[in-house]
């Protein structure tokens, strides 16, 4: 049976994980001490549960939490080393686990196991953080809560820390928590209840204050010309600069974005004040760890042009690596990690929002809203005093961290598609959805294309939440839809490396039967449909610089000639010569054109279910539901070919396995001769 101490930190955690005002994703612990029956002796044992390394409060679960002896933990105390040497009491908590352990114990265990209370929460909330980096925080402290709550100065997290709140929390009866100058804030209580309410007590009389005593304008007078750009405009122009944003974004190493125009980042942009504030950088470890130190702010007004918008990032970027080269060499010590890549994390553009960016959409994500965070408080720090984040040498020695360079060594191995960015026509069912849940599985960010948008949006669900699949509408025989959705795919993950042209229809007529209409229609969905996204797709991937792979599902009737059949095969035909043409014009920007050549897939397919199936069915003389093992006596190996079947070899055509094939078609076909490749 779990512990009620358990029940009631999890349900504690959860619900102060759960208000962004409380803290930021994966942001903070908490813990709780109790008492279980030692199996080895079968006596009473203290014992404390602690948020691990790495988890969020708001989904945290028993096995998300460390679970220490206390009484090894506080004999600990007698042999800390000092702060030269606090890295070596991480390595120690190891020797203070009960049973299996749970989780691993996060470098702020200290900080629960020596304080002299049964519940502690330590938060990240931007209210306590406006008050933490303010320059005049201790007063303010005071001022705010007077004796209840006490000032601490910014130290490095770590065992001293622990040290020093628990020395204040024996030293302060009174007292319910702490300000941790430059940093957030903790508090404590004998029971759930009471440390929650604490906690919440803390955040809520910083914010009222900030609310009541805050400037009108903390960031300044309006900066003419930097407003926000009209809806329509702000996305136009962010999909237009998402291409070279990524690139900016990935020049040491791929990553995905995500795309942000919330009216506060907005706001703050078009403040006079926000070239100081963005430079200043961040100050909670939890923020700069995943948003660097600071962001790339483009220094042009809202209404500059894409061109002279891309000339400008151009520059500002070498001008961000050599700054941050600069920041790495100043703080470097011989063993310190090696530098993790120059490259902003992010990227701010006047009038239009904020571009995030991390090893995939939800870290993207996660990074943009911790900027946001940012800002709160900023403009928190900026009402009431003046924003004065921790120094430089200190976030340095906190992002190049022994300690987090063995949190990211934990890192579980990236999948084969991790950072690439899909998008797939044709995709809400058959085919199209088989590759695009083979991409997803693999790593991939996935765009699933067509034109019934609830079917394509159904399909996006059943792959996975937002971070991994979305939806859209697209119509590819229409220019302007085309451009939509190669605009919602790199606004929905930052950029563009894998196009699948999928979508199709087919018309089973004799010549003599075959209508204009019929002509026009079979090859305005394929062979312009595949034309328009192919150009639209490649105008991004040749800007990004990153490379890519563009997969056209062409068929064995692009070589094989059968009966009543000729605008669907033509059109194929001409789909596999795009192919061909395609890879000899984009191969020096090192994208790959390839196709896949399949016999007739049956099951699951739109088209065969849509009429196809009971046409080619009546041209063979078979049921058309004997369609498919009829294909398949046909073949050399005698098998069907399912929509997994293609969805494998789009996979191995995209993977590393074949990054040097371009202009090649894979039949999977089950062996039908009459199509074999000369």
């Amino acid at each position: 049976m779990t512990n009620q101490a358990v029940t009631e930190l999890i349900e504690r955690s959860n619900r102060l994980g759960s208000d962004p005002k409380n803290t930021n994703y994966a942001g903070g612990n908490t813990s709780a001490k109790g008492t279980e029956t030692d199996p080895v002796t079968g006596e009473p044992i203290e014992l404390v549960w602690v948020k691990g390394s790495g988890g969020d409060l708001g989904t945290l679960s028993e096995k998300g939490l460390a679970v220490l002896r206390l009484d090894r933990m506080r004999a600990l105390v007698d042999v800390y080393p000092g702060v030269d040497r606090e890295d070596e009491m991480v390595a120690a908590f190891d020797f203070c686990l009960h049973g299996l352990g749970g989780a691993a114990p996060s470098i702020d265990t200290a900080m629960h196991g020596l304080v002299d209370a049964a519940h502690v929460d330590h938060l990240h909330p931007d209210s306590g953080i406006a008050i933490a980096t303010a320059a005049d925080g201790e007063q303010l402290t005071k001022e705010i809560f007077g004796d209840r709550v006490v000032w601490v100065p910014w130290r490095r997290p770590g065992f001293q820390l622990g040290l020093d709140i628990a020395k204040i929390k024996s030293e302060n009866p009174q007292a319910v928590g702490c300000i941790l100058g430059g940093h957030g804030i903790t508090a404590w209580g004998e029971t759930s209840e009471e440390s929650e309410r604490n906690s919440l007590w803390i955040i809520d009389t910083a914010a009222a204050y900030i609310d009541e005593h805050g400037k009108a304008e903390p960031f300044g007078p309006a900066l003419d010309g930097y407003g926000a750009l009209p809806d329509d405009r702000r996305r136009a122009k962010a999909a237009a600069l998402a291409a070279t944003l990524r690139s900016i974004a990935s020049a040491d190493k791929p990553v995905v974005g995500h795309y942000t125009d919330d009216p506060r980042v907005l706001e703050f942009l078009a403040s006079a004040e926000h070239p100081r504030l963005a430079a200043l950088g961040t100050s909670c470890p939890d923020h700069f760890l995943r948003t660097k130190v600071k962001p790339l702010v483009l220094d042009l007004p809202a209404d500059a042009s894409v061109e002279d918008s891309v000339a400008r990032l151009r520059e500002l970027h070498e001008a961000y690596r050599a700054d941050y080269q600069g920041y790495y060499d100043r703080n470097a010590t011989p063993d310190s990690p090696a530098i993790r890549g120059a490259d902003p994390a992010i990227i701010l553009v006047p009038g239009v929002g904020m571009f995030s960016y991390g090893k995939d959409k939800q870290t993207a994500r996660v990074a943009g809203e911790f900027y946001l965070n940012a800002i709160n408080v900023m403009r928190g720090a900026e009402g009431v005093s003046t924003y004065a984040p921790i120094d430089e040498a200190e976030k340095f020695r906190i992002e190049y961290w022994a300690l987090e360079e063995a949190k990211l060594a934990r890192m579980p191995t990236p999948k084969p598609l991790a950072t690439r960015i899909a998008l797939v026509t044709g995709a809400a069912s058959g085919i199209g959805k088989a590759i695009a849940t083979r991409l997803a599985a693999e790593g991939a960010c996935v765009v699933i294309a067509d034109l019934d948008e609830a079917k394509a949006q159904r399909a996006a669900a059943e792959i996975g939440n937002l971070d991994v699949a979305v939806g859209i509408a697209a119509d590819v025989t229409d220019e302007a839809a085309v451009q939509a959705a190669v605009d919602a795919t790199v606004l929905a993950f930052g950029g563009l490396d894998i196009v699948i042209n999928n979508a199709g229809l087919s018309l089973s007529k004799a010549l003599l039967d075959t209508t204009v209409a019929d002509w026009d229609l079979q090859h305005n969905v394929m062979a312009k449909g595949s034309f328009l996204v192919s150009r639209a797709a490649a105008r991004v991937l040749i800007e990004q610089g990153l490379g890519g792979d563009v997969v056209y599902i062409s068929s064995k009737n692009s070589i094989f000639a059968g009966p009543n059949n000729i605008a669907y095969s033509a059109t194929k035909a001409d789909q596999a010569h795009q192919v061909r043409l395609l890879a000899a014009e984009l191969g020096e920007y090192g994208v790959k054109v390839n196709g896949i050549n399949p016999d007739g897939v049956v099951r699951g397919s739109g088209i065969f279910a849509g009429g196809w199936g009971a046409k080619r069915a009546a041209v063979y003389g078979v049921a058309e539901e004997d369609l498919g093992k009829y294909y398949a006596q046909r073949t050399l190996l005698k098998r069907e070919v399912l929509p997994e079947h293609v969805a494998n070899a789009v996979f191995v055509l995209c993977s590393a396995d074949l990054s040097h094939t371009t202009g090649l078609h894979i039949p999977v076909d089950a062996g039908v001769a009459a199509a074999f490749l000369r």
